[in-house]
Parts: structure tokens; sequence; C-alpha cells
């Protein structure tokens, strides 16, 4: 393999973990919180409805998960393509 294909390899892992990673913090937000929120509604949390917590408070918390995440496998994909730091 040469450096443009290992280059090609290495941004098209990237991509894919971005594209995964906005769908799942869509489907958090936006599918939970407000879309799917009314079937949620017999689902009690905290006693508020499930998907109003979504939407105030699993949204953010999917986020921070999701960034923690990003960060773990950016970081052992860089070692995988040998672009570490």
């Amino acid at each position: 393999m040469d450096d443009k294909e290992k280059g090609a390899a290495y941004w098209s892992a990237n991509l894919r973990l971005i594209s995964w990673s906005l769908v799942i913090w869509a489907l958090v937000s936006f599918g939970f919180g407000i879309i799917l929120r009314p079937m949620l509604s017999g689902i009690s949390v905290g006693g508020a409805d499930l998907g109003f917590w979504f939407a105030q408070q699993g949204s953010i918390l999917v986020f921070l998960v999701l960034i923690f995440f990003y960060a773990w496998r950016m970081n052992r994909l860089d070692k995988e393509h040998g672009l570490e730091e």
C-alpha cells in the first residue's frame, strides 16, 4: 500500500466513525426526544416521561459518551495507521 491508499483508508475510517456518531446523536436527540416522545410518554424516569428525559438529559449524556468514544477510537485508529503522537 502506498501513502495515498493509506491516507484514503484512514480518512474513510474516520468519516465512517463521524457518520455513525452523528446518526446515533440524531436518533437520540431528535428521534427519542421529539419524534418518538408520544410513544415514550408511558415510561417514567425520575418522575418525568422517557421522551422528556431524553430531550433534557439523555441527549446530553449520550453526546458526552460519544465524545469520549470518538477520542478513544481515533487514538486506536491513529495507532493502526501509524499516525500516533
